[in-house]
This record gives C-alpha cells, structure tokens and sequence, in this order.
C-alpha cells in the first residue's frame, strides 16, 4: 500500500477480492482474513459499502450518513488496524461508494428528516433531487412520502398515525417510524394545552408565560418556503432554542405535561369517531410532506429515487457542495492511505458522469497531496456501467475501466455451444411459450415499467417536453398526452442504458447519435397513427439541435430536459432488462446475466479474442468479474448450466420427463395452473445449476429446498406476470412454493429427486471443468482479475440475497492448509489427484492460487503485456481457447479447454490422448524455441512449433505456461 505522500500514481491491483461488510462481517474479521487472502494471491480486498448505512443492512446501499463510518461495522480503530494489516503485505483496499442516493427511510438520516421538518428552506433541500414545483398544486414544497401500507384515510382512521412528544418536539409516529413536524405546526398542539392551563393556572404562573413565550418565538419562525441564507440560519437557530425550552418546560411542569397529554390525545382521534381525526389531518397538512399508500404513489412521487425504490431518494452531487458533503469520509480514508482504489456504484445514475468523475480524481490528488494532473489518474478507479455487447466505454472517463460485467458476458458464452444454443431455444418455445422476438418483448417489459413503477418519472419529463414544445411554433401543437406517449415509446426502444450528451459547446459522439436515431426510427416505425413529426421533435431536442431564434434560456431548458432523459433511460433499461426479461425469457438462464444482449447466448473464440486485444490497448486495468453481489447466477451455477447447450437433446427429454413426475404436484389458482410451464422451465434450470454437490444430509437438503423455494417466489415477482412486489398474488405464491415443497420432498418426489441428481452428475462434472478454464482466463486475460467472496472453491449461489449468505472461512482457510501441506509433501501429480476427488472445491483453490501467484510474480507482463489469440489444429480444436502474454523476453501461454461432454467428461476427467487425440498448440515462431513450464502442474512442456494437447492437457484440459530458461 502506498503511504500518503507516494507520487500521485494509482495503485493498480493484482486481483481484488469482494467482500460483503455488515453486522455478522466486520472490519475486525476481515484484518484477520488478509493472511488468507493474501496466501490465495489476492492483492487488494475489494470492500462493499462502509459509510453508515440503514441498522440491520446486509449490504450497506442504503446510506444514510456520508460522513462517518457504519458502526456495526467496526470503530476508525479498527479500520486503522485493517490497514494497517494491508499495509504490512504491500496490499491496497478497493472501496464502493454510493454518489447516487441515501436511504430516506429510517430517523437517523439526519439530512433527509431536517427536509421533512422544514422543506424548502432546509439547508439540506438542494441534497436531494426533489421537484418543489410539480404539476401537482396540493404538492408544491411538499415531499410526497409512500410509506403508508394502506390508503391514508384508513390508515388515519385506524389511529397507525400518531403524534408523539419526545425530547422537546413533536413527531408523528408511521408504524415503526418517526417522522418530525414542523416547529410552527406545534401550534396546532400546545395552542390547546395553553388554553387549558388558562383555566388552572393563574395568569403570572411562571410555566404558563413561558409556554406563552415559547408560542410566540414559534409564530415569529421564519416559514419553510423562505430560503434566504440568513433566514435558513435563523430558523435553525431559533428552533433548537424553542426544543430546548419546550422541553425544559415539559419537565419542569407536571401541570404543562398534562395539558400536552391532553392535547395530544385528543388530536390523535377516537377509533371509530372520523370527524375526530380532522385536526390531525389538518396537523399533517400543515407539513413539508405527504404521507399516500405505497402502491399508488409511481404518479405523483416528486423526488427522483434509485431506479423505482421508494426508500431511496437520489442526491445532487453534480451540486459542489453536496459533492464535498458525500465524499468528505472516503476522501479522507483516501489520505490516510487507508483506500486505494474506488469502485462507484451505478456511474449512469448520475447527472453528469464525465464531470464528476473528473472531479472525483481531482479531489483524490488533492487528497494525497499531488498536482492535479489528467494525464496521469490520481487513484485506481472503475465504474459500474452496463455496457451492452456493441457498446463501448468513453475513452475520455478518468477511470481505468468497469467492474467488468463486459468481461462476464463474453468469457461466459465462450462455454455456449452455439449450435445447441439453438436448438434450446426451439425447444424452449415448444415446452413454455417464449417469446419469438426478444427485442419486442424487452421494449414491452420497459413499456411496463415506465407505466406502473416509473410513471412518475415519465409524467416529469412529459411536463418538461410540453413546456419545451410551446417554445417554437412548429412544436407548440403537440399535446402532453402525445408527447409522454412517444417519449415512452422511444425509450422503450433505446438500444443501450443511456446517451452521455453534455450540452452546448460539446461534441455528441456518433455513438450517441446513432443510438438516439436507432431509437426514434423504430419507435415511429412501430407506432404509425402517430404523426412522424413528434418523434423528429423528440430526435432533435434530444440531439440538442435547436431551431432558430431561442433565447439562452430555453436552450438551458432543452439542455437539462436532455440531462433528466439521460438519467432515466437507464433505470428503465435496467428493470426492464435485468429485472423483468430475464425473469420472463430464459431458453438458457446462464445467459441471463447483468449487462448480456437479450437473445445472444454465445460467443466465438474471434469474439473472446477481439474483446481482449481491445482492452490491452484501451483499459488495461479494468475489472473481469464473472460473480459479483448483483449477478444473477454464481459463475460455478452459470459453468454448470452452459453444459446445457452441449446435450439439448437429452435436456429437452429429461424437462419432458420431469414435467409428467410433478403434474400432480401443481395447483389451480384463479382458473390457471401454478407455476406456469415457463416458471416450471426456470425451476428445473435453476435445480441443475445449484444443485448441491456430493452426497447432502437431511439438513442440507432442507436448507438447499428453503433457498431455491425463496428464489423462486423472488424470480416470480420480479416477471410481474401473476404476481409482483407491488401487488402480491398470496394464493399463487402459495402453490409455487408448494410445488418447491413438494417436488424436492425425498419422499414425496422420489423418482424425480433421483432423476434430477442422475442427470445432473454429469453436468455437474462437466460444469467443473468449465470454472476450471473460466478461472485461468480470466486470471491470464488483460484486466484485473476480480473475485467474488467465497468463490474461491465451488460456489452455487443464486441471485441476492442468496449471494450474501455468510461466507464459511473457517472451511475455506482448513482447506487452504491442506492444499499448502500436500503441496509440499507430494508436489507431483497433485493436479490429478485433486481433479479425481473435485468434490470439495480445492481443484478450484488450487488454479485460482497457482495462477494468481504467478500474475503476481510477473504483474508487468500481465499489467502490460501484448495479447496474442493462438491457432489450435486437430480434430478437437474447437475445444480449446489459447492465447499468449508477451512482454519484452518474458511470455506466457494459456490453453483452457471447453465443451467437455463430447471429449468424455460424464465418465472420466478428459485429459490425454484419449479426449485430445490428434489437437495440438501452435507457437508463433519467436516463441517456440521457449521451454516452458505449467504453473498449474509444475510439468516441463518441451519446446516447438506444435505442442500435443494431448501432453499440456496430462493432468488437467487447461494450462497455464510461463517460459524458462
């Protein structure tokens, strides 16, 4: 790790490796975990959010203080003590951080509940991305807040809200929530408690003057729409006086507290009596909030959140100030030496990505002392973006590249036998019904989203374009109505996450503009009773051309419109994409992964190899993920279900079979059978790929039922088709999870639980091999190699929370010990024998740990190595992926093998002759006078032109070779 004053280079990692920090994983356990994951070859733990996060968080997204560390997580001691145990092995520590939003849904966001109490006039109000001024006129300077789990007048009349006094103020209390009032609304409360003190106490009773006094000063309080500085100051001053005093008061006097008694009790209504919750009501309307029932607020929510999540709320870091608010904690562990690197959470989410990355860097070299520099990035930093397969990243980010889901996709359909990927997705549309063209069954998932979760959202920019509409006379005729209509049509036909256009002065790519024509052309196609004319409209505010004649101002509004537009296209790419389709369409369901192209399950090798060569010259040190805490599918779960494509016929036969075991055990609700066969289609897929490995015990098999039960209820909200998170279908869930029960039952189910477990030996086997290769590529390609926590031996996890289950290191760290202790008592064949008996993972341990020790002791040739795709001839040369590192004198080979039911792998491990016959490597000329020697095996691999794989693959089908003299 580099000490604060080091030159302003970043420090770029060997391997990092993801660990997920909450209350059961502490900043303590994981000082003691880096011996471990340093022996495994890892040179900077990669951390999930560490800043105080919502109590009870398991994965620290929802923030709710910037400024400090999360308590549940460890001390700044303790943190010290991390790096310092870092510090002592030369290893760095990758951080996450959240610029995007906070959690709005718990009291101890002190900047969210200071809006609340006083609405515009926080100084907290310009934080948070909300609309003050909606169309809504009951709305203006008000937050509407959809918390309630019922309409509000019932909920009202049900006497679940309720005013509260505690430590000088007033709160009304929403289920287990607080929520303050504003100090000039008290009124309401203690003008009652004063008029019943008039009547008992005398007229120069001391603690009747002074409550008197205290609501006078409330009257004289500066109102929540006055946002002057020195006004804004004053009333936080004058408020906090009246707590104090208010609460001084209370305590002091039994006759004041009774009277507040009362007045409290009587403006939280009598069950049963309506008219005697109309002061409450009157109370609550008298607040910078609305309070509304969760499921009907996607219309009217006025302040941006986190794709569609209400306790979210999105925060202005484009604004400096709350840019330096946000970053002021990680900044300073950026100083301190403590944080090397950043990984920034949903980069399409912000205002302006280019600008604060910018400003990211540039407060990082302030931070450690450097000169700003733009040539030469001050910290290692990556960004989450969703690129999809013909995207690219902007070479003008300062970053060094993504969190590596571009990587994921890639690597992952390089194991899909296209030919069998085909003949899945006949046979997926034969047995479920899937759609036949997925690019229109995407825009419908979108159309969906923008229509109930984000309708919101879509209403603001309808409101936004209409009031840009009326600028010229040649657009002033198109209604709102058409134009929120064509603007959901483009969107839903928006090939990528989004356009990153900046405003005047500044070149549109031609990426952009080709995504942005893309976009309209196919909305106006598919849309002919709508005048052609709007969607030009669209296209040409979008594109920011402008007609002739606008003043500054209305080209500012056309240029934040397209600001706002760009910050919406993602979400709704994503829950349309990642969060609805693939959740709905899944002839292979390990193609289904963050960032993949709906209805693209492979890639060929000139893919793998383009890619690569790519990022040697444009991003280096990117990340290559292929499990991360939002994939879908674990990267050992997707290796298992790629095998699919390689037998489809005996899939189709086996899901056939597996369909006449369980009818039985289905249900009729509401007239149709549950689960679906689409959803019966996934469970089966979902059962081979995490299906566990060995023999399970009675626990285990429990536990693994419990899991897949509760994945698939998740799996089923998230297709929105018979049930949702917004609207429950409690009786078709019911049948799902029974189906679950009952199907996995040892007893119940016999015949199917041991056909499924037959079937998916093989698979299993084969699945293996394939990490085993997915393992070394992505350790030898150009990037920094990135793992998810627990990976390191097999892993069958689903998507989160599943994947955020605690990680057994106890386990992991006695298997390390005895892969070292073996190691160094019988080196040789080691290979093999941990091959014969995969089963607890250390195969895997081993090639992560060989492989990783080897990227670390030559860093340079892989940090800036060339990249060069090697030819494979034989009969099985469409089994192997090669490829070599060169450096100056310094070289090295991979060979991982693939497709590996045909070379024999359902009975026995493919290596030798016998699976490679006749296949062989071909060296390029400057490499095959080399000796070189396997790292994964400690084999000598003679030289020459034309290495037998049937020699490199003895032991294992993948290799790793460096060269010696």
């Amino acid at each position: 790790m580099s000490s604060p004053d080091s030159p302003p280079s970043a420090r770029i990692p060997v391997a990092t490796y993801r660990l997920q920090f909450n209350r059961h994983f502490t900043l303590r356990q994981a000082a003691d975990l880096v011996p471990y994951l340093a022996e495994l070859g890892i040179s900077d733990p990669y951390a999930s959010p560490l800043l105080a996060a919502r109590p009870g968080s398991l994965h620290g997204y929802d923030v709710v203080d910037p400024t400090r560390l999360n308590p549940e997580l460890g001390t700044e001691e303790d943190f010290e003590a991390l790096a310092r145990e870092l510090r002592r092995r030369d290893m760095g520590l990758v951080l996450d951080i959240v610029p995007n939003h906070m959690c709005v849904a718990d009291p101890s966001n002190r900047w969210w509940a200071d809006v609340l109490e006083n609405g515009p006039s926080s100084p907290y109000a310009r934080y948070f991305d909300i609309d003050w001024h909606p169309p809504k006129a009951e709305l203006v300077n008000k937050v509407l807040l959809p918390f309630l789990g019922d309409q509000y007048g019932r909920v009202l009349e049900n006497q679940e809200l309720r005013i509260v006094f505690q430590a000088g103020a007033f709160l009304v209390a929403v289920y287990d929530k607080l929520l303050p009032l504003a100090p000039r609304s008290w009124r309401r409360l203690l003008e009652p408690a004063l008029d019943s003190l008039r009547r008992s106490l005398p007229e120069h009773d001391p603690h009747r003057m002074e409550l008197e006094s205290i609501l006078t000063a409330l009257e004289h309080l500066p109102g929540r729409d006055e946002t002057r500085p020195e006004k804004v100051r004053e009333r936080l001053r004058e408020k906090e006086v009246i707590r104090r005093r208010l609460a001084a008061l209370v305590e002091a006097s039994s006759d004041v507290r009774a009277a507040v008694d009362r007045s409290l009790e009587e403006v939280n209504g009598r069950r049963g009596d309506p008219r005697s919750f109309d002061r409450l009501e009157a109370l609550l309307e008298d607040q910078a909030y609305r309070l509304c029932f969760w499921q009907v607020a996607a219309d009217e929510i006025n302040y941006r959140r986190f794709f569609d999540l209400n306790e979210l709320a999105a925060i202005r870091v484009e604004d400096p100030e709350v840019f330096e608010a946000v970053h002021g904690a990680v900044l300073e562990y950026v100083r301190r030496g403590w944080v090397t690197g950043l990984r920034v959470d949903h980069v399409d989410g912000l205002y302006d990505p280019l600008a604060y990355l910018r400003a990211l860097q540039e407060a990082a070299a302030r931070a450690r002392g450097a000169a700003e520099d733009p040539a030469r990035l001050a910290l290692y930093v990556v960004v989450e973006k969703i690129l999809m397969r013909d995207e690219r990243l902007s070479p003008d980010w300062p970053v060094h590249g993504t969190t590596g889901y571009d990587f994921l996709n890639v690597l992952n359909g390089l194991f899909v036998d296209p030919r069998g990927a085909e003949a899945l997705g006949d046979f997926y549309r034969r047995f479920a019904g899937g759609a036949a063209d997925v690019r229109e069954a995407l825009a419908t998932c979108k159309k969906f989203i923008m229509h109930v979760s984000m309708a919101s959202e879509l209403f603001m920019l309808a409101c936004r374009l209409d009031a840009i509409s009326e600028q010229h006379r040649w657009s002033r005729d198109f209604t709102r109505e058409s134009q929120r209509f064509a603007l959901r049509e483009v969107a839903a036909w928006f090939p990528v996450y989004r356009t990153y256009i900046r405003g005047e002065g500044e070149a549109i790519s031609p990426e952009d503009r080709r995504h942005v024509r893309e976009a309209v052309l196919e909305a106006r196609r598919r849309s002919p009773a709508t005048s052609p004319s709007l969607f030009e409209f669209i296209r040409q505010v979008w594109l920011l051309e402008h007609p002739d004649g606008l003043t500054e101002a209305q080209r500012e509004e056309r240029r934040q419109f397209v600001m706002r537009l760009q910050q919406f296209t993602g979400p709704v790419m994503a829950k349309g994409l990642e969060d609805t389709l693939f959740y709905r369409h899944f002839p292979l369901a390990s193609a289904n992964e963050v960032g993949a192209e709906p209805g693209r399950m492979a890639a060929s090798l000139e893919e793998f190899h383009a890619r690569n060569a790519e990022r040697v010259i444009s991003w280096p040190h990117a990340l290559l993920a292929t499990s991360t805490h939002d994939t879908k599918r674990s990267e050992d779960v997707r290796a298992r279900l790629n095998v699919l494509s390689e037998m489809p016929g005996a899939w189709a036969e086996a899901v056939e079979r597996w369909r006449r075991l369980n009818r039985p055990h289905k249900s009729i609700v509401e007239g149709r059978e549950a689960p679906d066969a689409n959803e019966e289609y996934l469970y089966y897929q979902t059962l081979v790929g995490a299906w566990p490995p060995g023999a399970p015990s009675p626990a285990e098999r429990e536990e693994f039922a419990r899991r897949i039960e509760e994945y698939m209820v998740k799996a089923l909200r998230e297709a929105k088709l018979h049930t949702s998170w917004i609207t429950p279908n409690e009786p078709y869930e019911a049948a799902a999870r029974e189906f679950v029960r009952r199907t996995l039952d040892p007893v119940a189910s016999a015949a199917f639980v041991a056909d499924v477990a037959s079937f998916q030996a093989p698979v299993s086997r084969a699945g293996m091999l394939n990490a085993l290769s997915q393992t070394v590529l992505k350790i030898a390609s150009p990037g920094v190699p990135d793992f998810y926590q627990g990976t390191e031996i097999w892993d069958f996890s689903l998507v989160d929370p599943d994947n955020r289950r605690p990680v057994d290191y106890e386990r992991r760290r006695a298997l390390l010990a005895s892969l070292r202790d073996e190691e160094a008592a019988a080196p040789e064949g080691l290979a093999a024998r941990l091959l014969a008996r995969p089963e607890d993972g250390r195969i895997k341990m081993h090639v992560m740990r060989a492989s990783l020790r080897f990227r670390g002791a030559a860093r340079e040739l892989f940090e800036r190595g060339s990249y060069v795709p090697l030819a494979v001839s034989g009969t099985r040369a469409a089994h192997v992926c090669a490829f070599a590192r060169r450096l100056g004198t310094r070289a090295a080979v991979v060979a991982a093998g693939r497709f590996f039911l045909a070379l024999g792998a359902a009975e026995r491990p493919p290596v030798g002759r016998g699976a490679w016959g006749d296949t062989a490597l071909m060296l390029p000329a400057d490499l095959v006078e080399r000796s070189w020697r396997d790292v994964l095996t400690g084999r000598r691999i003679p030289a020459g032109p034309r290495t037998a794989l049937a020699d490199l693959f003895a032991e294992l089908p993948v290799a790793l070779l460096e060269a010696v003299s």
